[in-house]
């Protein structure tokens, strides 16, 4: 599961304890990738605010599926097998179209993003693949660049908060070892109340 200790579900107490009722998903599984900050809720908590204020809030106006695309785009870039497999699932579940899931998926494995997207998607896909390889590259052109494709500022901040949320996951699985072993993929939260972090 990791390279780590962790401390299951039906030995946690307080804190801890309190976190997984709120996020455990059917049959009473917790992620892997929350079980690994089980030594330090403080930093589950905070990892669990930020997935569902950048990818499950109510207040974001870009579409859900298209956050996850660009979740699974770092995600291969990243080469992170953990997110690919929990957010290809989820993207597949928001799209209910399982023929433009796996075009998706196959275009982002060939490093092809345009055979998959055009217009403005295209553009956010750019702006994803540049400051997730090259963080120190982007300027204010790049900003520039999404306004211009016809994104508001306040979408740029989603798809923004989007790559750098997942910079920060894959991360997370990469350098501790976590498996998706005993995780049930593709789920998400179970309504858009940021207070609400079950999972379905």
């Amino acid at each position: 599961m990791t390279w780590i200790n962790t401390i299951p579900l039906h030995k946690a107490a307080g804190k801890l304890a309190d976190l997984y009722r709120r996020i455990k998903g059917p049959n009473d599984v917790v992620d892997n990738i929350m079980m690994a900050h089980s030594l330090r809720p403080h930093t589950m908590e905070g990892h669990l605010a930020l997935y569902k204020a950048t990818l499950h809030h109510s207040g974001n106006t870009l579409p859900k599926s298209f956050l996850e695309t660009l979740g699974l785009f770092v995600s291969i870039i990243n080469r992170c097998g953990y997110c690919i497999d929990h957010h290809y699932e989820g993207l597949r579940r928001l799209l209910k179209d399982d023929d433009r899931a796996e075009a998706i998926l196959a275009a982002f494995n060939r490093h092809r993003p345009q055979d998959a997207f055009d217009g403005r998607e295209l553009a956010a896909l750019a702006y994803t693949n540049a400051l997730t390889k090259n963080p120190s590259i982007i300027a204010e052109k790049h900003v520039n660049g999404l306004r211009k494709a016809g994104f508001t500022d306040g979408e740029i901040l989603e798809i923004n908060q989007v790559v750098s949320y997942f910079a920060y996951a894959n991360r997370t699985v990469l350098g501790l070892g976590v498996t998706t072993e005993g995780d049930v993929l593709g789920l998400s939260p179970s309504s858009s109340d940021s207070e609400d972090w079950s999972h379905k």
